[in-house]
């Protein structure tokens, strides 16, 4: 991930303890057979401000949640950001593992970031809105 363009700095992203648990453990995982994933996850769960799964606002982007989103001025898209295991483009189901899932991971409506795509290309993600999905999508890992 790269900077905010507005800010000059990297939005900040929140994500909640038990998510933040269960996703350093991925990272953990996937440390040998994908290192640049779990070195890109692992760095938006470095920079993540953690809260109380109780305290987590409705309105930031996590597992389980459908995010209407705007890629470099394309038109919108709506996917739910799910588990690696849960991931289905055909579903709009984006994993948290790709360049796509990790930058949505922790935003919230407004907010935009910009990263660099494995093929060099410099991309920009802004997030339009945000809502729950149904509460049987957020279970594997």
């Amino acid at each position: 991930m790269t900077v905010d363009t507005k800010s000059g700095r990297l939005p900040a992203i929140v994500i909640s303890r038990s998510e933040h648990e269960r996703l350093s453990k991925l990272a953990d995982m996937l440390d040998e057979r994908d290192p640049h994933a779990a070195e890109q996850l692992a760095a938006e769960l470095d920079r993540a401000s953690i809260v109380e799964d109780v305290n987590m606002s409705p309105d930031v982007v996590h597992i389980g949640s459908v995010a209407e989103f705007q890629i470099d001025g394309e038109p919108s898209q709506t996917a739910e950001l799910v588990f690696p295991g849960d991931a289905d483009i055909s579903r709009q189901r984006i994993s948290v593992l790709t360049p796509v899932g990790a930058a949505l991971l922790g935003l919230s409506a407004g907010q935009t970031i910009e990263w660099t795509a494995r093929d060099g290309r410099m991309r920009r993600l802004t997030i339009l809105t945000v809502k729950n999905a149904a509460p049987d999508v957020a279970r594997s890992a």
